[in-house]
């Protein structure tokens, strides 16, 4: 079985294409889109991520903010950032990038930031609005990862999607995504007593756990599309996904790499709700 591979950094490259356009008709009505990112301690992942969302920001002309804070720094004095962020009007979006040292609380953080510029979609009223299907910002892997379903002409209307992983962030609102979109959705996690008979069954596979190719072959359905959210090093120090994408490769009709599939999507989402965030100004 021939598989294509699906191509995060072109399908996201287009729509910054999109987004462009919009972005400088709103300047032009003197509406520049801001994102402020907070950077809490020295994780050498967070550092990358944040250095590529700055990079995303001044190639499409929006305003970045960057607060670096230092590892130590209390909760308190982390609020006190949010807050004036809050009230900034040049500021349209605010991320606080996860995780935090653990000394701080990331829901007291995370509920903190004005649901008005909850642009990561974490918010409890996005997260509310997600599940009622009212519009909101969607967290930005979970829409990337529809984004590039779309793009690739993957209709998950009738399909089983199986998504392995119940995160907060990914794998809770992928499902709900998902299933808005009418596929039939099945949830798996640690306690999932035999996780290959369940992935077998998927036609559409999302995984999202954080373990270096655990997803085998023979996990798989043959002609499976696999979209894999992982982002870790294997024991050369590679990066790879949570999929073992040598050993499916064959077997599935459609599949995202690592890096390069999920990951391209995650930042221009990013960008895209931090210009919707800015559009209600106008309204």
């Amino acid at each position: 079985m021939s598989s294509k591979l699906i191509n995060g950094k072109e399908i996201g490259s287009q729509i910054r294409k999109s987004i462009a356009k919009e972005i400088e008709d709103l300047i032009e009505k003197g509406i520049t889109p801001g994102l402020a990112v907070i950077l809490v301690g020295e994780d050498p992942a967070s550092q990358t991520y944040v250095a590529n969302k700055e990079k995303a920001c001044h190639e499409l002309g929006i305003y970045s903010e960057l607060i670096k804070l230092p590892a130590e720094t209390s909760e308190e004095e982390l609020l006190g950032h949010i807050e004036k962020l809050n009230s900034n009007p040049a500021i349209d979006g605010i991320l606080v990038q996860l995780p935090l040292p653990k000394h701080i609380n990331e829901q007291h953080v995370i509920e903190a930031i004005s649901s008005d510029k909850d642009v990561d979609g974490f918010h409890p009223v996005s997260v509310g609005k997600m599940l009622l299907g009212q519009p909101t910002f969607l967290p930005c892997t979970p829409n990337g990862v529809m984004e590039l379903l779309k793009y690739s002409n993957i209709d998950v209307a009738g399909k089983h999607a199986v998504v392995v992983g119940r995160s907060h962030i990914v794998g809770v609102p992928m499902g709900q995504l998902l299933l808005q979109k009418d596929a039939t959705v099945t949830y798996c996690h640690s306690k999932t007593p035999d996780l290959q008979a369940m992935t077998k069954q998927a036609d559409i596979l999302v995984v999202a756990v954080g373990r270096a190719k655990m997803i085998k072959s023979t996990h798989i359905k043959e002609g499976a599309v696999v979209i894999d959210v992982g982002m870790n090093r294997d024991e050369n120090g590679k990066l790879c996904g949570d999929v073992d994408f040598d050993d499916v490769l064959d077997k599935v009709s459609a599949i995202t790499p690592v890096p390069g599939g999920v990951g391209p999507m995650t930042i221009t989402m990013l960008m895209v709700n931090t210009l919707l965030s800015a559009k209600m100004k106008l309204a």
